[in-house]
């Protein structure tokens, strides 16, 4: 077995630091993974997929929105109203820099 080097500081931190504190929590890290595939997604299929409830959900794609991460479109389909979202060009830079730093902080080659 090859003992592995013992990582300089700098290696560590620098990725860390274009770590996005917004895309550090799982379900917020997976809504921008999930519309970074597809053009848009209902809230429901988000609830879906996530397995999250409404108010939880709700809670973190308010503050998506707010941070400018995904836009939303909201309609009615047979009388009821259904909410969409997409990532957002800022959305998808932020997520494009934080895969980058993960990958950069799991191997800093």
């Amino acid at each position: 077995m090859t003992r592995a080097r013992k990582p300089r500081a700098a290696e560590v931190r620098e990725p860390l630091s274009r770590i996005d504190r917004l895309l550090e929590h799982r379900v917020r890290l997976a809504i921008a993974v999930l519309l970074s595939r597809w053009d848009r997604l209902s809230f429901s299929r988000l609830r879906e997929l996530t397995g999250e409830t409404d108010g939880s959900l709700g809670a973190h794609m308010r503050r998506m929105e707010e941070t400018g991460y995904v836009s939303v479109e909201k309609e009615f389909r047979d009388r009821k109203p259904v909410t969409w979202y997409a990532l957002a060009p800022a959305g998808r830079r932020a997520l494009d820099a934080h895969l980058r730093a993960l990958e950069d902080l799991i191997d800093p080659g």
